[in-house]
């Protein structure tokens, strides 16, 4: 076990329903403990009057090189109908070695294990050298606006941006310790509206069928992988998430049909080649049509060097484990640190995170701290 428990901290979050942008004082728990630690904390609070959203930033070391951030959000997505919860999603129980709640996978037990394990470190180097900054957001698992996107430009304005960043997302995947994230996939939602000719299904000449023209261009972009991967990423996927017509009767051939798809892209592509492919896929299919296409995220891949050995090193001494770099898995905040320092994402191992009966490993979340001490101890040697 570490010096720090982690567990009862991570009740106390827990115990706090933050469903985004709400915080129901998560952070408070965050900044009482980090300024009994000697940060200096600023709470930032961004967007609109409905959609508030409370940022905490804290630092101990004045900026001075090496400069270490830990990232993290203590929002987390609603529970859903707590009748089909075996305990109150936010009660913070603990049984048979499990910790339960919402947020405690993703990512409240994260942020408690990094809390304890940077106790651990400062109470063993208490003049350690450098920087030690901690940014915890209140809109990661939401709109992601006003959090990190946010804070990472106040951040630039004041001197204050890190050497490097670790997120503390749930990376691992069998056990704690067995992957490092040094990148992320982009994602690309494309919404297409395809325009027939609404007739009679049995004169089908005398219409012109949306849904089959849209058939028929969304076919050859499922029939082939879009690539094959790369040394750190996975192949890039196209999913149809939806796809309507609007239709109740049998014998009507509809005047449009709608589409819906999301394409998560390694770095291969880019936002502006896949529209292209889909441009291409529908007027070769003679579709006449409308899309609307967006982008949240670029991909981006953290190259090996001296802060990834770091954590490596931190990870193999503390666990055994010889960690897999890949850059899998969705988007988070790392996409909004990159383009100002190297980032790295690891943490707890992400099973259950947004589930019923979200749980976490008490031991995994302790393992964790310990984790998250030696990578101070290495990054900030």
């Amino acid at each position: 076990m570490p010096l720090t428990d982690p567990i009862p901290l991570a009740q106390d979050l827990i115990r706090c329903p933050s469903v985004t942008p709400a915080d129901h004082g998560a952070l408070d728990v965050v900044q009482r403990f980090l300024e009994s630690l000697g940060f200096q904390c600023s709470r930032l609070v961004f967007g609109p009057d409905e959609w508030r959203v409370d940022n905490l930033f804290a630092m101990k070391g004045g900026g001075a090189s090496p400069h270490f951030m830990y990232c993290g959000h203590t929002d987390v997505v609603p529970p859903g109908d707590p009748a089909h919860w075996t305990d109150d999603p936010f009660s913070g129980v603990v049984r048979e070695g499990w910790l339960y709640g919402r947020g405690s996978n993703d990512m409240k037990g994260g942020v408690a294990s990094f809390l304890a394990g940077l106790k651990d470190y400062i109470a063993a180097h208490p003049d350690h050298p450098g920087t030690i900054s901690v940014l915890i957001t209140g809109d990661e698992e939401a709109r992601s606006v006003d959090g990190v996107a946010r804070v990472m430009p106040w951040l630039a304005e004041r001197d204050l941006v890190p050497d490097m960043a670790l997120v503390g997302e749930p990376s691992s995947a069998r056990n704690v310790g067995d992957v490092i994230r040094i990148g992320r996939r982009g994602s690309l939602t494309a919404r297409i509206t395809v325009q027939g000719k609404q007739g009679h299904s049995a004169m089908p000449a005398r219409a012109d069928n949306p849904v089959h023209r849209l058939m028929a261009a969304l076919t050859p972009l499922l029939a082939a992988p879009l690539d094959q991967g790369t040394e750190f990423f996975p192949p890039s996927t196209l999913q149809i998430t939806g796809f309507d017509v609007g239709n109740t009767a049998a014998n009507v051939i509809p005047a449009t049909a709608r589409a819906m798809l999301n394409i998560r892209f390694n770095d291969l592509h880019t936002r502006a080649s896949l529209i292209e492919r889909l441009n291409a896929a529908l007027t070769a299919a003679g579709c006449r049509y409308e899309m609307q296409a967006d982008s949240n995220a670029d991909p981006f891949l953290t190259e090996p060097g001296p802060f990834v050995d770091a954590l490596q090193r931190a990870i193999r001494r503390t666990t055994g484990e010889e960690p897999e770099l890949n850059a899998g898995g969705g988007t988070s905040d790392a996409r909004f640190i990159r383009a100002f320092c190297p980032v790295a994402e690891f943490g707890d191992i992400g099973a259950t995170g947004h589930q019923v009966d979200e749980r976490a490993g008490v031991e995994n979340l302790r393992t964790l701290s310990r984790v998250y001490t030696a990578i101070l101890e290495e990054c900030l040697a």
